[in-house]
């Protein structure tokens, strides 16, 4: 297993997005704080969700958000993470400014702030699959492609200028990336308020 003070792998958590699938789709308020059930079938805002197991994985973790976007930072402020603030036009400007953030790490463990079942088995298993040499890597189920999605170091450049909505799609390369096997929550889509048990804040 990866070790805390390992800073050659960090998991970036990407919470400045809009969420408008989710407003299209009928939910109300900020999806990142809707309440899904933990563990122990607690109300839990989703973000928190996401936040326990990228802790649990022992990696330095960095959250990407909006300034306006205060009570996500206090959620932040409560497990005592850091946060960057970025104005974001899109996922590409929150990945760049993440990155950025952190020139001390050699590798990032990319994932959505709304990906609250992706567990820290899966971010190891992307470290690992880096570790061994692989420049790019993600966990897939049935053919699907989900998260977190890893890059090796030689991708710092581009990833710390990225632009658009695409995030960091551009920069995946079928004959680099390495396809993992996950499990459905590496692909669970929180953007659907029926998927929710609770209510927002």
């Amino acid at each position: 297993m990866h070790s805390a003070t390992d800073y050659g792998y960090g998991i970036l958590i990407l919470a400045a997005g809009k969420g408008r699938r989710f407003h299209q789709a009928g939910g109300q308020g900020d999806k990142l704080l809707a309440k899904y059930p933990d563990a122990g079938q607690q109300p839990t805002p989703l973000l928190a969700l996401t936040l326990r197991q990228a802790i649990l994985s022992g990696f330095p973790v960095r959250i990407i958000t909006r300034p306006q976007q205060t009570a996500v930072q206090q959620l932040a402020a409560r497990f005592n993470l850091p946060v960057s603030l970025a104005d974001s036009r899109g996922s590409g400007e929150t990945i760049a400014c993440g990155v950025s953030d952190t020139p001390h790490w050699k590798s990032w463990l990319i994932v959505p702030g709304d990906m609250g079942w992706v567990t820290a088995a899966d971010y190891h298993q992307v470290a690992d699959a880096l570790s061994a040499g692989a420049a790019q890597a993600r966990p897939y189920w049935q053919q699907q492609p989900g998260h977190p999605v890893g890059f090796s170091a030689g991708y710092r450049q581009r990833l710390s200028t990225l632009q658009g909505d695409q995030g960091a799609r551009q920069l995946l390369d079928p004959s680099q990336l390495v396809k993992l096997t996950g499990h459905p929550g590496v692909v669970k889509d929180a953007d659907l308020p029926q998927n929710m048990k609770y209510s927002s804040l």
